[in-house]
């Protein structure tokens, strides 16, 4: 029994040594280096960048607030001679600046939302996986029931419910977007407490939240950071759904969603008898700049950090 304790004891420690900070400095250089040879990751990367730039720092750059009207340039055209970049709206609301502080709330709901379904859905994977029996059983028919319920309606319900501010929007998106990931994780740490070095920790006496955070977690990091990504941007287009229905962000608060609900009207040219096409056109423009950068983002990840995959762009 002591040689065996022995073995397992020299074996943690031959893992561990592997795991050296050399190795991982090395590693993280190599993950550096993959990323880098991605070029719409890279791109996809510095425009994201640019974005949120431009929406929380833009606005300190400006005397204007999104509420401020100019009633002598009601749907006025994009021009820089009018001083209106990207036109206005049907109350004289710069287009450009509500831009600007739409992009923050949908940025904010898109990150915000993402963090939190990633953290309670690896948190959930990581017990179910590990543990096993009852507690897999109990927490996967807990998944299987939250993923047979219509998302979309019962978020439109819960909106209305509890309201359409900021946080609860994010606490909505956070309730059904939690179990993919959870599936995911689940998955991984099956696999993963079967490894050599688990079962060694485990002969040692090594606490089972140890081996969680130590040895599983670190492993199942790459493939929740990539899955993080696509929350991002799951998150941006529910919140611009939810605000184009009229259930998300409320004037005179500015989204993306939001100003595209407003537009709607006015783009048909059924109210004012003018096509202000502006007004749908740059919403709806930056919109698809975050979530297609975004996106490329977590392709690039998903390459630099998943050795089993080879990136072709």
């Amino acid at each position: 029994m002591g040689l065996s304790k022995l073995f397992y004891k020299n074996k943690v420690k031959e893992i561990e040594e592997k795991a050296s900070p050399i190795n991982i400095l090395t590693y993280r250089k190599l993950v550096w280096m993959k990323f880098k040879s991605h070029k719409l990751a890279l791109i996809g990367s510095i425009i994201l960048a640019a974005l949120i730039i431009f929406c929380f720092f833009g606005p300190l750059f400006t005397n204007k607030s999104y509420e401020d009207m100019d009633f002598s340039a009601i749907f006025s055209p994009p021009s820089i001679s009018s001083g209106h970049l990207l036109g206005t709206d049907e109350l004289g609301h710069d287009v450009l600046i509500r831009i600007m502080y739409g992009g923050r709330i949908s940025l904010i709901v898109g990150f915000l939302s993402a963090l939190l379904t990633t953290v309670i859905g690896t948190i959930v994977g990581l017990l179910s996986g590990f543990y096993g029996g009852i507690v897999d059983r109990f927490l996967m028919r807990f998944v299987d029931i939250m993923l047979s319920i219509p998302m979309f309606p019962i978020l439109l319900i819960l909106t209305m419910v509890f309201g359409s501010g900021l946080m609860n929007i994010v606490m909505v998106l956070t309730v059904f977007g939690w179990m993919s990931i959870s599936r995911l994780v689940r998955g991984l740490t099956l696999s993963l407490k079967e490894s050599e070095y688990v079962i060694s920790a485990k002969a040692v006496g090594v606490k089972n939240m140890e081996i969680i955070l130590k040895h599983i977690f670190p492993n199942v990091l790459p493939i929740v950071i990539v899955s993080a990504t696509l929350n991002v941007s799951y998150a941006i287009l529910s919140e611009s759904s939810l605000s184009y229905l009229g259930l998300g962000i409320q004037p005179p608060m500015p989204s993306w969603g939001n100003m595209l609900q407003k537009s709607m009207n006015y783009i048909l040219g059924t109210v004012s008898g003018t096509t202000p096409w502006w007004l749908t056109f740059f919403p709806g423009l930056f919109i698809f700049l975050a979530v297609l950068n975004v996106n490329f983002l977590g392709d690039g990840l998903r390459d630099a950090l998943d050795p089993k995959f080879t990136s072709n762009s």
